[in-house]
């Protein structure tokens, strides 16, 4: 194990910590409410009246409901599309609370984080296994000749379209397993995965995101760094499961494994 490489993922762990107890980070997500089942337009314990409007989301309020948009506050109507930012960046403040808008499959929505919230409160790590070099190795990915779009569960209990561009294969401890993965807008890799600890040493599945292939499709596949899905600090995120095929046979005893209890 280099000096370097265990320095850095102990510096990755601690900046993680950090962003997931943020004022508004992951732990402080107190419901996502789905417009839809609200036609009256009132959100559990929100005020303003929320709508759909074509594409995007009407709020009306008056002064007195307190709500402010992007600083000011807010007496009348305003017109919202889905916020692509953090929490903390959101345009709807509630007094400390931030209401997030978001768009899935057509279905608008609204998330309160709150800073007060008792998951946040109660937040005292995560349980991660220490840096181990033997989790780290070489990958490759093919991307498929179009973009796939496989339907799977998702942790709300709803099912959602999840794209797939892509296979990640590697060799781990002898076998040779492989990943389907979706490429970002920046061109790394995302894999939703289980392994034989999910629920059993480790949360339900994690997430791993590679860095970008170079034009050989050649990534590092850094199990050291496999992720808690937001679900994991909050149950009102609507985390996708694994695919089919993403649920490997090996034990990934590496990276972040379930909260500090």
């Amino acid at each position: 194990m280099t000096t370097d490489a265990a320095e850095d993922w102990k510096h990755w762990h601690e900046q993680r910590t950090e962003a997931v107890s943020a004022p508004h980070g992951p732990l402080a997500l107190t419901g996502t409410h789905w417009i839809e089942d609200h036609p009256e337009g009132r959100l559990p314990d929100m005020p303003g009246r929320w709508t759909v409007d074509g594409d995007a989301v009407l709020l009306a309020a008056g002064g007195s409901d307190g709500i402010q948009v992007a600083g000011r506050p807010l007496s009348g109507q305003v017109r919202l599309v889905a916020d692509a930012g953090p929490a903390a960046e959101a345009r709807i403040a509630y007094g400390e609370r931030r209401f997030v808008v978001l768009v899935r499959e057509g279905v608008w929505g609204v998330r309160d984080f709150d800073p007060a919230s008792p998951a946040r409160q109660a937040f005292r790590g995560i349980e991660a296994t220490p840096y181990d070099p033997r989790w780290s190795v070489p990958g490759r990915f093919t991307p498929y000749g179009e973009r796939r779009t496989v339907r799977v569960g998702n942790a709300d209990g709803r099912e959602r379209g999840l794209g797939l561009g892509g296979e990640l294969a590697f060799t781990l401890a002898g076998q040779e397993l492989t990943l389907q993965v979706t490429v970002q807008e920046d061109g790394s890799l995302w894999a939703v995965f289980g392994d034989s600890t999910s629920g059993r040493g480790s949360y339900r599945f994690r997430f791993l995101r590679p860095a970008a292939p170079d034009a050989r499709g050649r990534t590092t596949v850094d199990f050291n760094r496999a992720l808690l899905p937001p679900c994991a600090f909050a149950d009102h995120f609507i985390c996708p499961f694994p695919p089919p095929g993403n649920t490997l046979g090996a034990e990934i005893a590496a990276g972040e494994r379930n909260l500090l209890r």
